[in-house]
């Protein structure tokens, strides 16, 4: 068993940005000049995350629901983890091929995301004894099959693995296609900018992380959770239970 896990998702997507434009640039065809580096977005606020020392691996969407448990109306709700689909935007970065975006498009991929599309899980039926609009994914199946992310002016963004929480209660990420399969812990965090997106719940952008591997780790040593939008919790005002919010991030993968 992954773990326990409802979604709250809202109701029909919304129509929200613009078909995305792809931007060439340096790397494209025959040419002596280098691509430059993809850069970790910083947050501009109080506090930023440690830079990274080492080298990128990948830069991973994650789409998925943020989970949280209520003892009683009224009491704080409690972080118990995570699901979400990976996808590959390594490549969208700008300047990195013919497929690259605007930086100002891809920095939009987690909202564009989150407002366009279904979160990409299997869901159970809506419970009665929560928010209306609220579902679950499966206990036991809760990944569709895999397949590429569809959004509107792109080209299919590749599917590139899952996000769980293991029977640890430990994050988790399995990029086969990129020999990663990463076991975090917690180093650092920082608030979401003021400006990141609430997500179509309107609860706020969850914290940007900067995490490191657990022994077993493969693959990679650290990973960023970096432009964040939606996944904070709806509250306990329902009462005791599990309650869970769509979100989408960009993972960064050093090593």
């Amino acid at each position: 068993m992954l773990f326990n896990t409802l979604l709250v998702v809202g109701s029909a997507a919304l129509a929200f940005a613009s078909p995305l434009r792809s931007r060439s640039g340096p790397g494209d065809g025959p040419s002596c000049t280098p691509r430059p580096r993809p850069v970790l977005p910083v947050n501009g606020g109080g506090k930023e995350l440690a830079a990274p020392s080492t080298e990128l691996k990948a830069i991973i969407l994650g789409f998925g629901i943020q989970n949280y448990t209520c003892s009683g109306a009224g009491e704080a709700p409690r972080a118990i983890g995570a699901l979400a689909m990976l996808y590959d935007i390594t490549k969208l970065y700008p300047n990195q091929g013919p497929d690259s975006l605007s930086m100002e498009d891809f920095t939009a991929l987690t909202t564009t995301a989150l407002w366009n599309l279904d979160v990409p899980l299997n869901l159970e039926p809506t419970s009665d004894n929560r928010i209306a609009a609220s579902r679950g994914a499966s206990l036991t199946d809760p990944f569709p099959a895999a397949a590429p992310l569809e959004l509107e002016g792109m080209k299919p963004i590749p599917f590139a693995g899952h996000h769980i929480f293991n029977s640890l209660g430990q994050p988790q990420f399995m990029l086969p296609d990129h020999d990663i399969n990463f076991v975090a812990t917690k180093l650092d965090d920082a608030p979401a900018p003021a400006t990141a997106d609430r997500g179509p719940e309107d609860t706020g952008a969850v914290a940007w992380l900067h995490l490191g591997a657990l022994p077993g780790s493969t693959g990679a040593q650290y990973v960023y959770r970096v432009l964040t939008a939606g996944g904070v919790s709806h509250g306990c005002a329902a009462g005791p239970g599990a309650d869970s919010t769509t979100y989408a991030t960009t993972y960064w993968f050093y090593g």
